[in-house]
């Protein structure tokens, strides 16, 4: 039966001023494969994606934001409407407190910016939820499991995807899949469109266990 997935990629940025922002290193590659995964495998699909230059996805609706405000109002609107969301999206941790509306000159730069924290999406969903699936990553340093199922019953996923540094930006990567009441599953070092259709095997597999 086929699901209506919601998807989100890609970094956010926050601006500082108009042409100063700050961001991460995310390529958007993985989220925009799952996209892809999904429809070819006959599911609705919407993607939900940061600043990124890669090309939508054949039968994919896109949404574009920028900011995480921006991502956190687009995906809480849509996930109304959806069945599953896959949270790979490297959202920016903090935004400037106060940017400014005109460019900063050399000269007066700050030596410092205060800084606030942007809003946890995938903690906001997961209180919505209900009965539907949800998926989380998580990027670390190295792959430890038991960090990532604290991570995992603290945010109510479904599934998290355990991934490193290393993979952020690049076309291949290897992760560790977590399930609620179910095996870890480890995928090995491959192309993230074969990570991003194995995944998509193993959260239809999630669903219809239920």
């Amino acid at each position: 039966m086929p699901l209506r997935f919601l998807v989100t990629a890609g970094p956010t940025r926050e601006p500082w001023d108009p042409v100063r922002f700050l961001s991460n290193g995310s390529s958007g590659r993985m989220g925009f494969e799952i996209a892809r995964a999904a429809a070819r495998r006959g599911h609705e699909v919407r993607l939900v994606a940061g600043p990124t230059n890669l090309p939508a996805p054949a039968s994919v609706e896109v949404l574009r934001v920028t900011t995480a405000l921006e991502m956190r109002r687009t995906v809480l609107a849509a996930w109304t409407h959806s069945d599953v969301l896959v949270m790979a999206a490297a959202v920016t941790d903090v935004r400037p407190a106060a940017p400014s509306s005109r460019k900063i000159k050399r000269g007066e730069i700050p030596r410092s910016i205060r800084l606030v924290r942007n809003p946890d999406i995938l903690a906001e969903a997961a209180r919505r939820k209900g009965a539907r699936l949800l998926v989380g990553f998580a990027l670390e340093d190295r792959l430890d499991v038991a960090e990532a199922a604290r991570k995992m019953a603290a945010k109510d996923c479904d599934l998290l995807v355990l991934n490193t540094r290393q993979n952020l930006g690049a076309e291949s990567g290897s992760a560790i899949v977590l399930r609620r009441n179910a095996a870890p599953v480890r995928l090995g070092r491959s192309p993230k469109r074969t990570l991003a259709a194995r995944l998509v095997r193993l959260i239809e597999e999630s669903r219809s266990s239920r």
